[in-house]
């Protein structure tokens, strides 16, 4: 990007890395980064959540979460490497049944992603608790514009590998997918957009209830924003380039402020 009389401007662009070695440790601490990101937003539930990302020298295996660590306090050398059958290959932990059930079914039906996000954040639960999607109500909601798959077949805590074969279908080709009385996942091409995407989920699935909760005193629906207005804005806002970039001031702030998360 260049300004005025030709100068040079820079804007953050995704790293390129010289090695496996230092490509796995940059994911590892973007991962720690995005667990704290979401103990900050208020996305932590006890021992519930979980985001994966695979590993750059063996594909068919994921980085994820300790089962039972608060994501506040997750380094990089915390984390845990488990294979697609969900068995520990790296690490000394136990991991989450569920996060193993999900997100191996998710990232076996996705080729394309490279990580996955999953959490019991409050505004989600509550709308996937009703017969709703996500509605293209303000900007930020149209990056989902016709973007969020369904699973409707609530069954308990998901630890069957056949439940969580049957979300990535329902999670399709799409960026987020809501799990009926559950919560939301999300997916992305990096760490950085799959936990960009959960957040901004979210937040919209709160301003939509919210935009709900006033209408019904004013005694008219919110407005919507029409067909051809939603799939533009989602061009500009929800690909997988924009979700990398939102997630960049996040993830200087935490690293500059929480550096023990690269240990």
């Amino acid at each position: 990007m260049t300004g005025a009389g030709g100068r040079s401007l820079y804007m953050a662009r995704p790293q390129e890395f010289a090695t496996v070695e230092e490509e796995r440790a940059h994911r590892k601490a973007k991962l720690a980064a995005a667990f704290r990101m979401f103990s900050r937003a208020g996305l932590d539930e006890g021992v519930a959540g979980h985001i994966t990302v695979r590993d750059p020298a063996e594909p068919d295996t994921f980085w994820v979460n300790p089962f039972g660590m608060h994501f506040a306090m997750i380094r990089s050398s915390d984390l845990v490497r488990v294979d697609e059958d969900g068995q520990v290959v790296e690490g000394d932990r136990a991991v989450n049944g569920a996060a193993v059930a999900i997100h191996c079914a998710v990232h076996a039906a996705r080729p394309d992603v490279l990580a996955a996000a999953h959490a019991h954040g409050p505004a989600g639960k509550t709308l996937s608790s009703l017969e709703v999607g996500i509605e293209p109500l303000t900007q930020d909601a149209c990056a989902f514009y016709d973007d969020v798959g369904v699973f409707d077949d609530f069954t308990g805590v998901v630890l069957d590998r056949e439940e969580g074969r049957r979300i990535g279908v329902a999670l399709g080709g799409h960026k987020a997918v809501i799990l009926r009385n559950h919560g939301m996942l999300t997916v992305g091409t990096s760490v950085d957009s799959a936990a960009w995407w959960f957040l901004t989920l979210e937040r919209t699935a709160r301003c939509q209830l919210d935009a709900y909760a006033a209408a019904a005193g004013l005694s008219r629906p919110p407005r919507r924003i029409g067909r051809e207005e939603a799939e533009l804005t989602r061009g500009q806002v929800g690909y997988e380039g924009a979700g990398w970039f939102q997630f960049q001031p996040i993830w200087e702030r935490i690293s500059a402020e929480q550096p023990e998360l690269f240990d």
